[in-house]
């Protein structure tokens, strides 16, 4: 299945995609139908009221989830461009619901920097409560994936060793368009093809096979330390070509058409505009 939260009327409805309709599913949004333990038998045989998914306004695909956990240096090739040595364990920041925005909305290029990036990541989205998962529950937890650009604000992120200053700005983070259950992308260990497309040119490309802690070993780590709930969301890490690792550097300056996209999950797609 296909899942996203749908703008409409003022508000927001979880919503089912068949075909080029979206059905609703009788719940505000994602974080809402993932908080029932029988969402997944809901979401495939709810028949509400219906949309044409042709130019849909979509929002955030869990709009307030409790928590988003980001994962640093998850591809190796990413890695070895930023200068830093393999991992033994997952790098981890926070990042917040006020930093979400829905797929194709513009993302203002913040005045307070000359350093804002692109990463495409493949998202981890959890459908039901878990604590020290064990490989069996990780596994069971992963409701689907999703597509997130964790657009970074460099030059704050580099201000101090720890990065979430450079992470958490308001509005910057498009997440979506749907939530892809694991059966329509191989499991929960996919492996996806990943790109960043910027005004045509692609700037990133690899696959989420070669990750170096996949979906499950984060749900499982992740869980150790924190209790995942319904609706968080896990971003798995971002590949090489980032355009603070060129050289020349290369950021955003306002006016580029960013696309994030992954095969099987599809593509945010959002136009930078400078802030007023």
């Amino acid at each position: 299945m296909k899942l996203a939260t749908l703008r409409v009327d003022g508000g927001t409805r979880a919503v089912r995609l068949d075909g080029d309709t979206l059905v609703d599913l009788g719940y505000a949004d994602l974080g809402a139908l993932f908080a029932r333990d029988d969402w997944a038998a809901i979401a495939a045989n709810a028949a509400g009221a219906t949309w044409p998914a042709a130019d849909a306004d979509l929002a955030p695909v869990v709009p307030n989830p409790s928590k988003v956990i980001c994962v640093g240096h998850n591809y190796t090739n990413h890695i070895k461009e930023m200068g830093r040595e393999l991992p033994s364990y997952p790098t981890l920041f926070p990042k917040f619901a006020d930093s979400l925005i829905g797929p194709n909305d513009p993302i203002v290029k913040p005045g307070e920097t000359e350093a804002l990036d692109w990463e495409v990541e493949l998202v981890v989205v959890i459908g039901k409560q878990v604590r020290r998962a064990s490989e069996d529950e990780a596994a069971d937890a992963i409701a689907g994936f999703t597509v997130m650009n964790d657009v970074s604000v460099r030059d704050w992120q580099n201000r101090t060793i720890e990065w979430t200053q450079g992470k958490i700005w308001d509005s910057c983070t498009p997440v979506g368009p749907y939530v892809v259950t694991p059966d329509e992308v191989g499991g929960v260990r996919p492996a996806l093809e990943v790109e960043t497309v910027v005004d045509g040119k692609v700037m990133q490309h690899d696959n989420t096979g070669t990750l170096l802690f996949d979906p499950v070993h984060l749900v499982r780590y992740i869980s150790t330390v924190i209790r995942l709930n319904p609706g968080d969301m896990i971003a798995t890490g971002t590949p090489a070509g980032v355009g603070h690792a060129r050289n020349p550097k290369i950021y955003l300056v306002g006016g580029e058409t960013l696309v994030t996209r992954i095969s099987g999950l599809g593509a945010c797609t959002n136009q930078v505009v400078k802030a007023s």
